[in-house]
Parts: structure tokens; C-alpha cells; sequence
């Protein structure tokens, strides 16, 4: 699955430099997560750094986009060989 960031987010800023493919990003009210670029850090890290970084724990797994960890990865490959 993608991960999103739900109305709980404070706009704290500190999601956003830590996503390795820049999926994080200042929508009009909260930050959001495009899915076409969220790999949960597959092929980055161990876990996803936007998770383990947020002080109010309001990044879950979207569950609009249901990915397998083989998806994952193959977007990984997709967005770092564009």
C-alpha cells in the first residue's frame, strides 16, 4: 500500500525532506502523498521514514492504493531509473 497523511497532520515539515522520492508535498490545507511516488521507502529503507519521523502518528496506509511489496519495489526501479 501507499501511505497518506490524514487531517490530523500539525504541517510540522518534517515529512517532507525525509522522502526519498519526494512523494511528500504541502497540498492546500495538510501535506499530502502521491501514491505514484510513495514506495513505503522500499528500496530506500527498512521502514518508511515519513512514519518513523512524525510526532502526531497521522501517516497511514492509504487503503485506496493496495500495493504488494513486489509493486513496491518495481515503482522503486520505475522512479529511479526515470
Amino acid at each position: 500500500m501507499s501511505l497518506m497523511i490524514t487531517d490530523e497532520c500539525i504541517n510540522c515539515d518534517v515529512c517532507e525532506p525525509v522522502c526519498p522520492n519526494e512523494a511528500i508535498y504541502q497540498g492546500q490545507e495538510i501535506y499530502e502523498i502521491d501514491p505514484d511516488l510513495c514506495t513505503e521507502c522500499v528500496g530506500h529503507y527498512d521502514t518508511p521514514q515519513c512514519v518513523s519521523v512524525c510526532p502526531v502518528d497521522c501517516i497511514p496506509m492509504n487503503p485506496d492504493v493496495v500495493e504488494t511489496k513486489e509493486q513496491l519495489h518495481a515503482k522503486f526501479v520505475r522512479i529511479i531509473n526515470k
